[in-house]
């Protein structure tokens, strides 16, 4: 009989073909503390349609390649919509270079300042 694992999709990367995370809680067999064991397992998805951080039910299947032996049933709960942000501007200053000195130094404070406060609103 085929086994049915439940995991998280933890990679989507490859065409039809998604990565999933099954976690167990373990028991050690001296010490009796219990501990997590992760495997991760790739898994046949021929709609491309689970993503990362999905909870999917997989089932297991003749093997369809070297390391894929499992296909996708159906998607439990999908993942939160998730917010990524690549051309973040962190509020760190930037240093520029130095024009020639033509005024006093609270002048260039003053833009300095300014600069500074363009780039916050800006985000």
């Amino acid at each position: 009989m085929a086994r049915t694992l439940t995991g998280v999709v933890t990679s989507d990367k490859p065409n039809k073909t998604v990565i999933i995370s099954v976690t167990a809680r373990k028991t050690h067999p001296l010490y009796k503390k219990q501990y997590t064991a992760s495997t991760k397992f790739m898994v046949h998805d021929e709609k491309n349609e689970a993503k990362v951080g999905d909870l999917i039910v997989v089932t297991e299947t003749r093997p369809l390649s070297a390391r894929k032996h499992f296909s996708l049933i159906k998607i439990l709960q999908r993942a939160g919509a998730h917010f990524e942000e690549t051309d973040a501007i962190a509020d760190v200053l930037v240093e520029e270079a130095p024009e020639p000195s033509t005024g006093s130094k609270a002048k260039a404070a003053k833009e300095k300042s300014t600069k500074t406060e363009k780039a916050r609103k800006e985000t």
